[in-house]
């Protein structure tokens, strides 16, 4: 069920393309009279600052969700939609035991309800967890599925979508924690907004490991608040993979998962905009999950959430600056494309460039902009109410850290296009250790 219609053909070029587009972004302002040399980044942070500054401010503040499952009658159980809760686990014997046992907790309608774990070719105790718990739970579908099937976790949840027609799916990761009553909280509010998909904030639990993990809570604040902002300025929602909630019936239309992508959630994020599928973002009830807590483990899983968002851009270009989508989605993506992927390489090649030349940097001031919308919206994340684990409050030195924590992007970002530029793909999908504690 891999989406034929877009197959990441010319990846390389079309990378090699938008490297030496920043590269020459870059050179321009040193052909330029010193005087002159910040003129383009300071008309960019106007227009790009201007435009992301308005995304973070009309993010409202939302009040905690004052859920009571008491309130629900008989028959309002009747009109609720049948779902499939829906995990790929490959190596996860640390956590599987956790999210099963969780998993039997969701209060929904019974017959309404399935549980389904995919053991993608785990090699270590997994299955064999897998089988003990589905002799102790008898509602656990667990579907096997060997290692060198391909297609990463879209070749899961494809494997998976043919065993399974309830008319909603609810996408987990192995290491996602949440409260019992989170279908019947989000499905009202998805129903009645007429979403046909949504992302559920995503809250670190062991934020309080080390400053890594504390930095990871305080992005995912971040995250969530420009997120909700784009929503209500008419811009673009992008899942996350992990507590996303998704209409059964759109995503067949969508040809199911892509399976040469090492991102299925931002690629199906992309088919989703451009088959005009209407998705939101809830920041309460949130999707708990580990944030990692190494170095190592932080680079590699950027790696790969840089080479699976280049490849989207790569792969679907010519729809997202077509009429196919409004001049509002179109500005929306044209300024985060530039923020997110090109100032980090044009950055880069700034400071080199500068210190050849030994002159001044010239892209500063949009740098400096960047950074400040980010902290700003850090700021005002980490400082609403929320539901599930505690977000680490922004105090200056904290706000200071996790806002220089972001600068791992401008090193991840040049690297991965520059990999992707001139060596050779072969396409693995590399999973995020869990370590359940």
């Amino acid at each position: 069920m891999a989406s034929s219609a877009f197959n990441g053909a010319n990846r390389r070029k079309k990378a090699l393309i938008f490297l030496v587009s920043c590269v020459v972004v870059a050179l321009i302002p040193y052909c330029l009279d010193p005087k002159y040399r910040v003129l383009i980044s300071l008309i960019l942070s106007v227009f790009l600052g201007s435009y992301a500054l308005i995304i973070i401010l009309r993010y409202k503040d939302t009040k905690i969700n004052e859920f009571n499952i008491n309130k629900i009658s008989p028959e309002d159980f009747l009109s609720y939609p049948s779902v499939d809760v829906v995990v790929s686990a490959r190596d996860e014997e640390n956590v599987i035991g956790q999210l099963v046992e969780k998993l039997q907790t969701i209060e929904y309608p019974k017959d309404k309800l399935k549980t389904v774990i995919v053991d993608d070719g785990s090699k270590d105790k997994t299955p064999i967890l897998l089988k003990d718990l589905a002799e102790q739970y008898p509602d656990l579908i667990v579907i096997n599925r060997s290692r060198n099937s391909g297609g990463g976790k879209s070749g899961a949840l494809n494997h998976a979508l043919k065993f399974l027609n309830s008319e909603w799916i609810f996408i987990l990761d192995a290491d996602a924690k949440f409260e019992a009553s989170i279908l019947l909280e989000v499905l009202p509010v998805v129903l009645n907004k007429g979403w046909l998909a949504v992302q559920l904030r995503k809250a670190v639990i062991n934020s309080k490991k080390n400053l890594l993990t504390r930095c990871q809570g305080m992005e995912m604040a971040m995250d969530a608040v420009i997120q909700e902002g784009r929503l209500i300025s008419g811009g673009v929602v992008e899942l996350r993979g992990n507590g996303q909630l998704l209409k059964r019936s759109a995503l067949d239309e969508c040809g199911g998962f892509n399976e040469e992508t090492v991102t299925d959630d931002l690629d199906l994020s992309f088919r989703f905009l451009l088959s005009n599928t209407p998705v939101g973002i809830l920041w309460n009830p949130p999707i708990q999950e580990e944030a990692v807590e190494s170095f190592n483990a932080l680079w590699n899983q950027r790696k790969r959430w840089t080479e699976g968002g280049l490849q989207r851009f790569f792969d679907y270009w010519q729809h997202l600056i077509s009429n196919k989508l409004t001049l509002t989605k179109r500005l929306d993506l044209g300024t985060f494309f530039l923020l997110q992927y090109a100032l980090p390489i044009i950055s880069l090649l700034d400071l080199i460039l500068s210190i050849l030349f030994r002159a001044q940097p010239n892209f500063w001031p949009l740098s400096l902009t960047a950074f400040s919308i980010s902290g700003l919206a850090i700021f005002r994340g980490c400082n609403t109410r929320s539901q599930g684990p505690d977000i680490p409050r922004p105090r200056l030195f904290s706000l200071i850290i996790s806002t220089v924590y972001l600068a791992h992007w401008f090193v991840v970002i040049p690297w991965i296009t520059f990999r992707m530029s001139f060596f050779p793909k072969n396409l693995v999908w590399l999973k995020t250790s869990h370590s359940g504690n």
